[in-house]
């Protein structure tokens, strides 16, 4: 590999983090100024929660066409007298348009003048929250597959950084400049980032990082085909994945969403206290994407199972810490912070290996589409998942809400990913054999 193909894979992985990294600082920043723009609407849980399900919603819809497209599926759009052709877009110049629609979408959203026109706005911010699957699927033709997990990983590490900057921003700056200023920052380095991505980041043929075909000088070009993607179903491991995402993802938009204002309102921790709860909280999680990255890899390379057995120890252990730390008393602060980090550091293990996994089973020139099925199937669920803690928490408690919706996913997931172990080999050795014929045939995808 030329010495320029190995700086610059490193430059995209920098450029993917900090679209990730400012993304979800923007995506989950209305988790801590909920309060403040509850109070400037003037409305109750029920009807916040229905804002955040929208972006959801939204976000869903989007998913396979963003796959399609960064797979190289075919589109061509008429607007007034010119073509746009969606064909001739690479993956990068999709993953710039996306970075602008954020940041155009986040400016709506500071303007809007009423609940329900916020509600519009900031449901139009899931169009570009679907862009994730054509990240991980150009790193995947960057990197091999031994190295994926703790690249994935490591972009992952940003999710919850960005979070943590988040609310950094809203705390220290809400009161200062107002909600809406904090949006107007947020949206222009989505315009920002686009720019530099746009002209700086290269596309590289699918399927070159394979290890059957790492060594060929020539790359012929294969794009989406229907019949690639239908094969996918056929894939038993595949479809398990598929449900544990389903149920996966429930629990990160309950604490996502609704944590600030559990410590707030059920806990009475001020601004300072929940800062000195959360900080600490999100700064393990983040290690978590990283260390399941490793370990993911370190089994993989062990047993073909390895990577999905990480991931089902990850969602038992958060489970049970989460039991633990919800039930420790509110005047005994330090001890919930620490066994909330505990369980922060669990929580993420299994995203980089179900990432991983997906890679690890389907072909090159499919791997956006398939992850963009399994985060279709995710939000599918995840998009209720606010509005019905909201419910379970006018009915009980913010703290039922939490418990009994996290719980449930996570006994669920590890039972499912359970049995993806048990037949993912098989679905990786069909796409090693795959692979083989390729480069026998002196062909790869592109």
């Amino acid at each position: 590999m030329k010495d320029s193909h190995k700086k610059h894979r490193w430059f995209v992985v920098g450029i993917s983090f900090a679209f990730m990294l400012f993304h979800q600082a923007d995506k989950l920043l209305i988790g801590p100024l909920t309060t403040k723009i509850m109070e400037s609407f003037q409305i109750d849980e029920l009807q916040m929660g229905a804002v955040v399900s929208g972006a959801l919603v939204v976000g869903t819809i989007f998913y396979p066409l963003w796959g399609y497209l960064y797979d190289g599926g075919g589109l061509r759009i008429r607007f007034r007298g010119i073509y746009l052709n969606f064909r001739n877009f690479t993956r990068p110049k999709l993953l710039a348009l996306a970075s602008l629609l954020w940041g155009c979408t986040t400016w709506l959203s500071a303007i809007a003048p009423t609940f329900k026109t916020f509600t519009i706005a900031r449901s139009s911010t899931g169009i570009d929250d679907s862009s994730y699957p054509g990240i991980y699927s150009l790193l995947g033709d960057y990197f091999p597959p031994k190295m994926r997990g703790k690249i994935y990983g490591l972009l992952q590490f940003s999710q919850p950084i960005g979070y943590l900057l988040g609310m950094i921003l809203a705390l220290f700056l809400s009161d200062l400049l107002g909600w809406r200023s904090i949006f107007y920052i947020t949206g222009s380095l989505g315009v920002v980032l686009a720019v530099i991505i746009f002209f700086t980041v290269k596309e590289v043929p699918r399927g070159q990082s394979e290890p059957e075909l790492a060594d060929m000088t020539e790359i012929a070009i294969h794009r989406f085909e229907l019949k690639h993607a239908l094969a996918l179903l056929k894939k038993r491991s595949m479809w398990l994945l598929f449900i544990q995402g389903f149920v996966g993802v429930f629990p990160w938009q309950v604490i996502t969403f609704w944590f600030f204002r559990y410590l707030e309102t059920e806990r009475y921790y001020d601004e300072n206290a929940v800062m000195m709860t959360m900080v600490p909280a999100v700064l393990v999680l983040s290690s978590g994407y990283i260390l399941g990255g490793v370990l993911g890899d370190y089994a993989f390379k062990r047993t073909k199972r390895g990577r999905l057995l990480v991931a089902m120890g990850g969602v038992l252990a958060g489970a049970i810490l989460l039991n633990i730390t919800m039930v420790i008393p509110v005047e005994q602060k330090l001890l919930f912070g620490i066994s909330l980090a505990a369980m922060a550091l669990f929580m993420p293990i299994a995203a980089p290996n179900v990432v991983s996994t997906v890679n690890d089973i389907a072909l090159p020139e499919v791997r956006s589409t398939a992850l963009s099925i399994q985060y279709f199937i995710e939000n599918s669920g995840a998009a209720l998942a606010p509005t019905l803690a909201g419910f379970i928490a006018l009915r009980y408690s913010l703290e039922s809400a939490i418990l009994w919706i996290c719980v449930t996913a996570w006994i669920l997931g590890a039972i499912v990913l359970a049995g993806a172990a048990y037949f993912v080999p098989k679905d990786i050795d069909a796409l090693r054999e795959q692979m083989e014929v390729r480069a026998e045939e002196g062909q790869v995808t592109g």
